[in-house]
């Protein structure tokens, strides 16, 4: 269990803030990569040091729960990510659990009984604003919690559903911290900064009405034709794609000569789109490539694999968009639909995550030369470029930055029963006006102090964490596993043991489990102690050994 833990200044200041706060609610957003998990984890153990309660986590993802609950474990805290409600009262020698929005949505009474005197993390809380039902559920659930945290990688507006628990000043949400990506660069060593190449194109394609469109990225055309020229721009049939996947790759080779295990990513626009583009990769530029989709209840498994590894390139749909944490990745490919701010300030999350012991971490999102993603980009690179050389701003950059951009124009889908792309050329992007967006960046040096700061980190000591029950002696120990996966291992041999005795004697297997609970003193296993697993086991373990004398 850890005894302390290294802080960076905004996590030790916003820690300050959230203690001293007399409101039940507080809401951080802090740019991805900052260190949320850290800040958030840390202020659960000041929290529980002083008043014993349950915790509950909510991630967007079911990925993001073995995250958080691997997070916690380090930090001494025991969370449950494959709670249920089915699995009855939580075990005692649980802290809490970690569970989605979506199952908080499913079953909110089954939560609240456990949330209720808890304190609360909502991870990427904006979430909840994206179903009605969400929002309703996170009310009656969490309305009883003792205090509830929320967190966020960006600002983000209330527009239809005001989201329970965040305080807002017209639309926008009023964090009690905030620390953005401007921020965290002139810190040093928080996050990288990031450039964004992006390609021009020629379109061709047949619109939902029948009609042939052809477009470049620099024509100004209708909202619906705006989304149907990118779609045909990412499209398997035309040539951009492949055109901006082999500058990609060969810029992912480039950072690999330094940084050996870099990554890149492709974030797809769906499960046939993904497997298509794993496919270019793989046959036309000699490449491995991992699928992830959201419908593959094996994504999870093969997204930590892959964090893990060496292999070259994932491709995503809609999986790694959020709070994954795969350091390695350098290169990236926005090769999808969806245009709106919040999800592309996501995107550029993954490339940001800085990485101790590389001496040049900048990183590249290789984008189509749509207005709305040249805006979208132009802003986070000026936050860039201010923070690397603190440079006089012109006044108008972020006015000519938007000019391309179409009022609403967020990739909404359109009935596409009839469009059918035709081509798509990719088109070199003429070298920007020196008093423009940089848009060429791997041709601009970067300053020899650029995110490499002094470690300004600051050592915090912990109190310790709550005393859990019916956790003694080597029960405390989990070889490196959290301690959900310690019982999962200990329930599979618990449950072949009971198999073998039922064969061996004239009992059902109900029977044989009743009475190794008895004998374990335990009700049933889902609530069962690692103590009392091991117990049990031992149980089951003399009567097969009683049995075959």
């Amino acid at each position: 269990m850890s005894r302390s833990v290294r802080l960076r200044p905004w996590q030790h200041a916003a820690l300050q803030r959230f203690t001293q706060s007399p409101r039940p609610d507080f809401l951080a957003v802090a740019t991805p990569g900052a260190g949320k998990t850290t800040f958030a984890l840390t202020a659960l153990r000041t929290v529980l040091a002083s008043t014993p309660v349950r915790v509950v986590i909510v991630a967007p993802t079911a990925h993001l729960k073995v995250q958080w609950a691997a997070a916690a474990a380090a930090l001494g805290l025991h969370l449950d990510p494959a709670w249920s409600p089915t699995e009855g009262a939580l075990p005692a020698d649980m802290h809490g659990i970690v569970t989605t929005y979506q199952q908080v949505a499913m079953s909110p009474e089954a939560v609240r009984d456990v949330a209720r005197g808890a304190v609360i993390v909502l991870d990427e809380v904006h979430h909840a604003g994206e179903d009605q039902a969400w929002g309703e559920s996170l009310r009656l659930a969490f309305s009883g919690a003792a205090r509830r945290l929320s967190l966020s990688g960006t600002p983000f507006r209330s527009d239809t559903r005001a989201i329970p628990f965040i305080r807002y000043d017209l639309d926008e949400a009023v964090p009690d911290f905030e620390y953005g990506y401007d921020d965290a660069l002139r810190d040093g060593r928080v996050v990288r900064p990031i450039y964004f190449p992006r390609l021009g194109g020629a379109m061709e394609w047949s619109a939902p009405d029948g009609a042939i469109q052809a477009a470049t990225f620099d024509d100004v055309i209708t909202r619906d034709l705006t989304n149907q020229r990118l779609r045909t721009a990412l499209s398997l049939e035309g040539e951009w794609l492949s055109a901006v996947l082999g500058e990609a790759v060969a810029r992912l080779a480039e950072v690999r000569a330094s940084h050996p295990d870099a990554g890149g990513l492709v974030i797809a626009t769906d499960q046939e789109h993904a497997r298509g583009i794993a496919e270019l990769l793989r046959e036309r530029f000699r490449t491995t490539a991992v699928v992830v989709t959201s419908d593959d209840p094996g994504s999870s498994a093969r997204i930590g694999a892959f964090a893990g590894s060496d292999t070259e390139w994932l491709v995503a749909v809609r999986m790694v968009s959020e709070g994954v944490d795969i350091p390695r990745l350098r290169v990236g490919v926005f090769a999808t639909t969806t245009t709106t701010d919040l999800f592309f300030r996501q995107a550029v999350g993954r490339f940001v995550r800085w990485m101790p012991g590389i001496r040049d971490q900048r990183s590249w999102l290789f984008i189509p030369d749509d207005p709305r993603l040249r805006a979208r980009a132009a802003e986070i690179a000026e936050q860039r470029r201010h923070s690397l050389r603190k440079p006089a701003r012109p006044e108008g950059d972020a006015d000519e930055a938007r000019k391309g951009e179409l009022p609403g124009a967020e990739g909404d889908e359109e009935q596409l029963s009839m469009f059918a792309p035709l081509s798509a050329v990719a088109l070199a992007v003429p070298p920007p006006d020196p008093d423009s967006a940089d848009w060429r960046p791997w041709h601009e040096p970067l300053p020899d102090d650029a995110g490499t700061g002094v470690d300004m980190t600051i050592e915090f000591e912990l109190a310790p964490p709550p005393p859990l029950g019916g956790l003694t002696g080597d029960a405390a120990a989990t070889g490196g596993l959290t301690r959900r996966q310690l019982k999962d291992k200990l329930r599979l041999a618990n449950a072949e043991a009971a198999r073998h005795i039922a064969r061996a004697t004239d009992m059902t297997h109900a029977q044989v489990n009743l009475e190794l609970n008895r004998r374990a003193g335990m009700r049933r296993i889902d609530e069962a102690t690692v103590e009392q697993l091991q117990t049990r086991l031992e149980h089951a373990t003399r009567w097969r050994w009683r049995l075959a004398r």
